[in-house]
């Protein structure tokens, strides 16, 4: 329990994200030792060391999650999926109800319009059954439309949910009791606090848990611009398959899917074309590295160490404050021009998150503050 305390607090403390947290968990092996070090890290870089959680809030969320039956799952534990633990923005804490073990199967995501056509969603609601009947779990955000479709075909045996609020939030509204069910036949997943209601911001978020976790993706209906072409872009980024299934050039609610094929994603028509893809990753996913692995100590030792002071003495630190700007700019590229070591630039980024000077965008990305 002090490790679950130690560890939430620090992930619900402020200028903390995915990014940070790992890195700190790396360095310092502990959340109770990395919660002992953002001070002294936060003055290093140029500010006030951030405003750590409250510890009866904590407590609080902790207790509530019990109350609803829910347990939590870390980067690092044996269970985490290791797909998702390849994402440089991997969630630190997942929140969870139902049967855990529908990670350990090959899994799909299937997502699409909200308004999607009949045709659209009893396609998907048969994919998703004949994946399950293949061993295959199914992944959605349970949004209404394709989402929900999907979660239908599959919920007998291997459905898994991922909502953009709160384990105990219901939404949208209608899907209550479809909620409930995944939530005790199924999987459901959740990386937001307790009683979080969903807000825009959250829901790219979840997004990338979908694309994370899933082998491959399939949108089904889905309009320029909308979050199911998030979630593809995110799947493709991480190196998944990304798959399409055509539709009329004449209805707007397939252009997103025809757009994806155009640029190079799979056309799918049936439930073969999306297993013989995704075979590849039962080798893959045998030969990753645990997410246990990820803070071992050999590898903490070997790549992560904490650089010493003269490894960022005050020449280096000058050259990386010039090389930032309110521009995004890969970290690859900062050490690259910089010609530090990856651990030292590393850690410089850190104090400057922690000091609230710094923002991390996708890809890998960081910036000033504007």
């Amino acid at each position: 329990m002090n490790d679950t305390f130690d560890r939430l607090r620090l992930i619900r403390s402020a200028n903390i994200g995915p990014v940070g947290y790992a890195q700190l968990i790396r360095r310092y092996g502990s959340a109770a030792c990395a919660l002992e070090k953002i001070p002294e890290l936060a003055a290093r870089g140029g500010g006030r060391a951030p405003r750590l959680a409250d510890r009866a809030a904590i407590e609080q969320e902790i207790a509530q999650s019990e109350k609803l039956g829910a347990r939590y799952l870390f980067l690092g534990d044996t269970d985490y999926p290791p797909l998702l633990a390849e994402l440089n923005n991997a969630p630190p804490a997942i929140i969870w109800r139902g049967h855990l073990s529908l990670l350990n199967h090959p899994t799909v995501a299937i997502v699409g319009a909200r308004n999607a056509s009949a045709a659209a969603c009893r396609f998907a609601r048969d994919l998703a059954n004949s994946l399950m009947n293949e061993g295959v779990s199914v992944i959605s955000g349970l949004a209404r439309g394709i989402d929900t479709a999907a979660h239908q075909g599959a919920i007998t045996k291997s459905t898994i949910a991922v909502i953009a609020g709160g384990i105990d939030v219901h939404y949208p509204p209608e899907n209550k009791d479809l909620q409930e069910r995944i939530a005790n036949e199924g999987l459901l997943l959740a990386e937001q606090p307790p009683g979080t209601e969903p807000k825009a911001r959250h829901f790219p978020y979840r997004n990338r848990i979908i694309a994370g976790i899933a082998q491959g993706t399939v949108v089904i209906e889905a309009a320029p611009k909308s979050g199911s072409l998030i979630t593809a872009r995110l799947a493709g980024e991480a190196g998944r398959h990304v798959m399409a299934v055509p539709g009329s050039p004449l209805d707007p609610r397939s252009r997103g899917c025809n757009g994806l094929i155009r640029e190079g994603a799979t056309l799918i028509q049936s439930v073969d074309d999306v297993l013989e893809l995704i075979q590849h990753f039962d080798e893959r996913a045998a030969g990753t590295t645990r997410p246990d692995d990820l803070f071992a100590p050999a590898n903490y030792d070997f790549t992560l160490r904490e650089p010493q002071a003269d490894e960022i003495d005050s020449k280096a630190r000058k050259l990386l404050n010039e090389l930032l700007s309110m521009t995004p700019v890969s970290v690859d590229e900062l050490i690259r021009q910089s010609s530090l070591s990856a651990a030292a630039v590393q850690m410089f980024l850190l104090e400057l998150e922690l000091a609230g000077r710094l923002i991390r965008h996708a890809g890998a990305r960081v910036s000033l503050p504007s």
